[in-house]
């Protein structure tokens, strides 16, 4: 099992190596890995600053009435030029791969990851502003959504990725039956922030949720944390998977030689894998 994921891990660093050669390795000519927008947002009253990647094929004259699949990365910022690099990857028919279809990424930048990913508070002695989740996940679904699809050529299949409190979130999102994600990649969520709620949560899943397609991946973070983090999981997982008569879409992985800020980058391939295995 070592074995097998340091061999992931060296097949994803040639991968982010190939789009730094692909972006950076031409003299005359940039190539670019996507560009930045800025959306005026009602819900949150709020202007939102998002990251956008399109396929290669995106702009082909022969491709022009092809539709594309929408992934949106939480923590765009910091997860943009991975995710994209790997998706890329995974796509291109430059690579032959066919992993996974090409894809259109909507990074969305952070103003207050607090108050953004959790959609409940907790008892602070400082002032917080956490709680919030429910109304971002509106503004995605309702406003962002709505205007890449009006933009852009866009299939009605949609994933939703996030890290730490960003996996919260998604776990969040996937419980809920309206969410108009088909599909979920959660990294390491921090289901600890309210550990109570996620039960209540599982309690009342809809069998809505449970045929949408949902990848949990855990790091890491060491034997002291192991209540906190990877028995959570692995709870949460079980009292998921006792709530279906049916086989579940879903698939959680451990990675043991990854820690809580590098499991991104070997959970994001993982993850797109297993999301499109079948298709």
């Amino acid at each position: 099992m070592k074995k097998a994921i340091k061999n992931l891990a060296f097949v994803i660093l040639c991968i982010l190596l190939s789009a730094i050669q692909g972006t950076f390795g031409q003299n005359k000519t940039n190539t670019l890995i996507g560009k930045k927008f800025v959306i005026k947002s009602n819900i949150l009253n709020e202007e939102r600053t998002c990251l956008i990647s399109l396929p290669d094929s995106y702009n082909d004259p022969s491709e022009i009435s092809k539709k594309y699949p929408v992934i949106i990365l939480l923590d765009g910022y910091t997860h943009f030029k991975t995710a994209s690099g790997i998706v890329h990857f995974m796509s291109s028919d430059r690579n032959r791969n066919y992993l996974m279809p090409k894809s259109i990424i909507i990074a969305i930048e952070n103003i207050d990851r607090e108050r953004d990913f959790t959609v409940t508070k907790i008892k602070t002695k400082r002032p917080n502003t956490m709680g919030g989740g429910k109304k971002f996940l509106r503004f995605i679904e309702k406003e962002l959504i709505s205007y890449i699809d009006k933009n852009y050529r866009t299939k009605p299949s949609r994933t939703l990725v996030g890290h730490s409190l960003g996996g919260l979130l998604t776990l969040n999102s996937y419980m809920d039956k309206s969410s108009i994600f088909n599909a979920y990649i959660s990294i390491d969520p921090s289901i600890w922030w309210n550990e109570e709620m996620m039960k209540k949560n599982v309690d009342s899943i809809s069998s809505i949720s449970l045929n949408k397609k949902l990848y949990i991946a855990t790091a890491n973070q060491g034997e002291s944390n192991y209540d906190r983090n990877k028995k959570r999981h692995d709870s949460l997982y079980a009292l998921i998977k006792k709530k279906s008569n049916t086989p579940l879409n879903i698939e959680i992985k451990y990675f043991e030689n990854e820690n809580h800020r590098s499991v991104p980058l070997v959970a994001l391939y993982d993850g797109l894998k297993y999301l499109n295995k079948d298709e």
